[in-house]
């Protein structure tokens, strides 16, 4: 069974990305292609990192039970989003990636479809297997 390493491995499909993280104080959203990952395991969990020129990315996968594929309606424009979330426990966002488009809905050729072929292959909802060791 595949496990959120497994799955991060695959999201560099996906091209760019905006990864959303938000606080009860805050929100940071950062443009980055998912990729050249590397693992560390700490006292407080089982890490995914991906250091780039512009940013440091630090995922406790331990804290991710639930990966969700949602598609909305933009909130300014008319075109659709296509985000994965990532669930903590209480059903809470600790992490989202949404697909970044150039202008307002045009997406990279093979975004939406490297997103629909990952929602296909787990499922709208995915519960990841827990991550032996890193």
């Amino acid at each position: 069974m595949p496990t959120l390493k497994d799955f991060l491995e695959e999201c560099h499909t996906l091209g760019l990305v905006r990864l959303i993280v938000t606080s009860d104080a805050g929100v940071l959203e950062a443009r980055v292609n998912i990729e050249k990952l590397f693992y560390a395991e700490l006292p407080k969990g089982k890490y995914a990192n991906m250091h780039s020129e512009h940013i440091e990315f630090h995922l406790n996968m331990d804290k991710i039970t639930d990966v969700r594929f949602e598609t909305a309606e933009a909130k300014r424009g008319n075109f659709t989003t296509y985000a994965i979330r990532f669930l903590d426990a209480d059903d809470k966002p600790q992490m989202s990636a949404f697909l970044q488009w150039g202008k307002p809905g045009e997406y990279a050729k093979g975004q939406v479809e490297a997103w629909s072929l990952l929602k296909d292959k787990y499922g709208e909802t995915w519960k990841p297997e827990p991550v032996e060791s890193v």
